[in-house]
This record gives structure tokens, sequence and C-alpha cells, in this order.
């Protein structure tokens, strides 16, 4: 199974960058950003503004390096949920309900890496992070 040891790395850059770009879009869009986090009835957009820029950007670098990629994936995990839920839940939307499921898909992906850990090419290996108590352990 060695030779498959790059596929985890593969993992977080298809489902890292994604979340990269979306948060550069962000900065490059500020007002209609927040215009639209206000049009869904968010308190406070700016604030909303600032901790999606902060998961998507920073979260989706983190990934992609694999730096603490448990928890960012956790964290983007929940993001993902909750974004599904209060910006994507017009079902007769066909659109949104295709968002949604995005969304959704895209948590699993990262509850994966949540349970799995980031893999061999990972600032996490680097440092000896790779073993946890949440992911099986092959015994010995």
């Amino acid at each position: 199974m060695d030779r498959y040891k790059f596929l985890p790395l593969l993992g977080r850059i298809l489902i890292g960058a994604p979340f990269v770009m979306s948060g550069l879009g962000k900065l490059g869009a500020y007002a209609a950003t927040v215009g639209y986090i206000a049009a869904m009835g968010l308190p406070v957009p700016p604030l909303a503004f600032v901790a999606a820029v902060l998961v998507e950007l920073g979260g989706g670098l983190l990934l992609l390096s694999g730096y603490r990629a448990r928890v960012v994936s956790l964290a983007m995990a929940v993001f993902c949920v909750v974004t599904a839920m209060f910006f994507h839940h017009n079902f007769a939307d066909q659109n949104q309900m295709i968002h949604f499921l995005k969304n959704v898909m895209m948590a699993g992906g990262l509850l994966q890496i949540t349970y799995f850990g980031a893999g061999a090419f990972s600032l996490d290996a680097r440092s000896g992070r790779t073993a946890s108590g949440i992911a099986p352990q092959n015994a010995g």
C-alpha cells in the first residue's frame, strides 16, 4: 500500500484548493459578499465575512499543507454544513439544492480527513502528529 501513500495529499489538494479559491474570491468582492450575507439575514455580516475568509482561505491553506489537518478539517466540515443550512436551503430552486448537496459532500470528505489524518505527505507527518486516538492504528 506504500505506492498509494500520495492519495491523501491528492485528496487534500482536491478538497482544499476550491476553498482557497473561494476565500480569495471573497477577498476580491467584499461588498458583494457582505451584501449577500446580509440578504440571508445573518447578524453582523462583516464579522461573518471575516469568519468565512478565515475558514475558506486559512483553513484551505492549512489543509493543503497538512498542518493540524484533523482539527482544521473538522472545523471546515461544520462550516460546510452550517453554510448549506443558511445559504442553500431553498430546495425549490434546483441550483440551491445542488449547492446544498455539494456542501454536504464536502463535509463528508472533510470528515474522512478528520478520522484518517493528513497522510504521509503533510506537515503533520513531518512533526509526528499522524498518530492519534481518533483513527485506529495498525497492529504491529
